[in-house]
């Protein structure tokens, strides 16, 4: 029997300097979640150092509710979660920039945990994490909720080749969007933003599931059956958005070889072209 190499994880360096949070939280015409979310983020055991609300052209009390609250509050014209997604990063001046939706509800360790990971994990760029339903009828938010999430993953990793970001709940260091930030599709409102950011996060860079990162979102997923099957048609439209570059047999080929290189301590090309 083989056994299977240790991974090495990195105790934080003492008296390295403490690393500084953003959070960002596109939204658009959602004031009375966006109030609750950031009512959560003032309750957090480590305050962010800053929270980035991008206004996607609300008509609603949206940015009054932002500007209320203490966050900083950017306008992006642009249509699209994409688009004000990328716009929020762009503007971050964290070390970490943390991620979540204007319904979710973080517990207050959120920011805490995802700063813990990492700090014990230095050759991780992003994390992700899961989500349990906060409303909806309660025997099924537990249940719901995994197979949600279950089905997002089982559905994205074989395109891929790796672990997907989820939108309501990812983190990354702002060097690893600074990478990636000229190859995401931030001008086609109809994709998945978490799932595009996850092809061009995982092309060059580690990602990891954070399981203590406990995050409360909204069952709007199964209570709106047109917004269902659009998340889904977002989802196809971006893996084949990516395509051919990305089709799964090539892009499987070309991380592993990455990988092998990896480990041989060999430098790696910035891209296999095919």
């Amino acid at each position: 029997m083989t056994r299977r190499r240790a991974r090495r994880r990195h105790p934080p360096t003492p008296g390295a300097p403490a690393v500084t949070v953003s959070v960002v939280i596109p939204v658009k015409d959602d004031a009375v979640a966006l109030r609750r979310c950031l009512r959560a983020l003032q309750l957090q055991t480590r305050q962010p150092d800053e929270v980035i609300v991008v206004d996607n052209a609300s008509t609603d009390a949206s940015a009054a509710v932002a500007h209320d609250a203490g966050a900083v509050v950017t306008f992006c014209g642009a249509p699209g979660i994409p688009a004000a997604a990328a716009h929020g990063y762009d503007r971050a001046g964290g070390d970490l920039v943390l991620r979540l939706d204007a319904d979710c509800v973080p517990a207050a360790s959120w920011a805490a945990e995802v700063v813990a990971a990492f700090e014990r994990r230095r050759d991780v760029s992003a994390f992700t994490g899961g989500a349990r339903f906060i409303d909806g009828p309660r025997a099924l938010r537990r249940p719901l909720a995994a197979a949600y999430l279950t089905a997002y993953a089982v559905a994205a990793a074989p395109a891929l080749g790796h672990l997907p970001l989820f939108g309501s709940n990812l983190a990354f260091r702002r060097s690893a969007w600074t990478d990636v930030r000229h190859r995401a599709h931030r001008h086609d409102p109809e994709l998945h933003d978490d799932l595009d950011l996850s092809f061009h996060l995982g092309e060059r860079h580690r990602i990891r599931f954070a399981r203590h990162t406990a995050m409360g979102m909204s069952m709007r997923p199964f209570t709106d059956a047109r917004g269902f099957v659009r998340r889904v048609a977002r989802g196809a439209r971006t893996v084949t958005a990516h395509w051919p570059q990305d089709f799964p047999p090539l892009r499987w080929t070309r991380l592993l070889l990455r990988r092998v290189l990896a480990r041989l301590a060999v430098p790696t090309p910035a891209r296999v072209r095919s």
